[in-house]
């Protein structure tokens, strides 16, 4: 039996110079009286270009660490709480976005209402489209990042505009857009290839290697967009793949790639989107006996191991030339933690592992050696 979860977000925008409308129109969308989740380095952003729109924001929130971690899930409640906040304005990248859910869930949990989400994202992952987000648990004796799907968490509106990354460091919207094809590959692991997620990967993958792969190296986005390097359409197109690569969240599940990057991110603090620059390509090729027949639609129609072989390469290929990490020792990532990595991950994600297929803990094992 074919499925096909849909989610309850009403509308995504999309376009050049459409912030300042959308942030006008926002009511339509619900967001009443917000508090804008963002950063610190974000904050003269918004002032300029969302904050006049915005008539009746409550206030700004801005101590979102990455991670997400409990204790600042909870600061965030209780500041919307406090100046009776009734929506969310998000402006930033995952972790951002990733809080936004959690303070809505917890709204919810507290209240018995959800705070609606108004998405303004700055990078490529595509975390504005899903349901799923992370928070780090850092009560016990060791941090976990815990996984949660909230239907109700998904943003009702996205705004897509190509100012909305011009600014962002060229490392993380990079790694981003590697973490955005994490989504497109991970995706097909419980779905087939007429899926309409797998269609529409398949075009989100091409519409990003296409613009990925004559990327100038070294230089910052806005150097590029000055010298005429890259336009504001290749950024647009950068966005939309992140979408076509995340089109349909609730139909799909994360896979070894995403779940060793939470052990990285969540216990031992590597940026999140940088991990998927290290684990995708080798998970790809790890896991291609398993359901490697799936990504013959992002290799030519080779199925297999060989297929997946094909794919890894391409992948890596590409981390290489955006000049982004693709080992954890690039990372300074101390070896001796990987016991610690495989045992979380053995304990936590058999599923994801099992795809690895006869002795999984054993090549495990030899899997994250070669990650580092």
């Amino acid at each position: 039996m074919n499925q096909l979860k849909c989610l309850p977000q009403m509308e995504v925008i999309w376009g050049h110079d459409i912030v300042k409308a959308v942030s006008a129109s926002l009511g339509d969308y619900g967001i009443h009286r917000p508090m804008t989740f963002t950063i610190s380095s974000l904050e003269t952003w918004h002032r300029e270009h969302l904050q006049p729109g915005i008539r009746d924001e409550v206030g700004r929130y801005v101590n979102l660490p990455p991670h997400v971690p409990d204790f600042a899930v909870r600061e965030a409640l209780q500041a919307c709480v406090d100046k009776g906040a009734r929506s969310i304005v998000a402006v930033g990248g995952g972790s951002v976005l990733d809080a936004a859910k959690a303070v809505s869930w917890q709204h919810f949990e507290l209240t018995g209402n959800y705070l609606p989400i108004a998405a303004f994202p700055t990078t490529l992952s595509g975390a504005e489209f899903s349901h799923y987000f992370g928070v780090t648990e850092t009560d016990g004796a060791q941090k976990f990042k815990r996984s949660y799907a909230v239907r109700e968490t998904v943003p009702t509106l996205v705004a897509i505009d190509p100012s909305l990354i011009a600014g962002t460091p060229r490392h993380l919207l990079l790694s981003s857009a590697i973490k955005g094809i994490d989504h497109a590959v991970e995706g097909m692991r419980r779905v087939g290839v007429d899926h309409p997620h797998a269609i529409l990967a398949r075009q989100g993958v091409e519409r990003f290697v296409g613009v990925l792969q004559s990327w100038p190296k070294q230089q910052e986005t806005q150097s590029l967009l000055a010298s005429g390097d890259v336009s504001p359409d290749d950024l647009l197109n950068l966005q939309l793949a992140a979408w076509q690569c995340y089109f349909y969240p609730a139909s799909v599940i994360y896979g070894l790639s995403h779940r060793i990057g939470h052990i990285l991110g969540g216990t031992f603090g590597l940026p999140h989107s940088v991990t998927s620059c290290v684990t995708l390509a080798p998970v790809i090729r790890a896991t291609g006996a398993s359901y490697g027949d799936k990504l013959s639609i992002f290799s030519n129609g080779i199925g297999g191991e060989a297929g997946a072989a094909q794919l890894s390469d391409r992948i890596a290929g590409l981390v290489t030339s955006l000049a982004l990490p693709s080992r954890l020792r690039d990372l300074n990532f101390d070896r001796a933690n990987l016991p610690e990595v495989a045992a979380l991950l053995k304990q936590n994600y058999p599923s994801e592992v099992s795809d690895l297929g006869d002795n999984a803990a054993e090549k495990l094992d030899d899997l994250l050696e070669r990650l580092w």
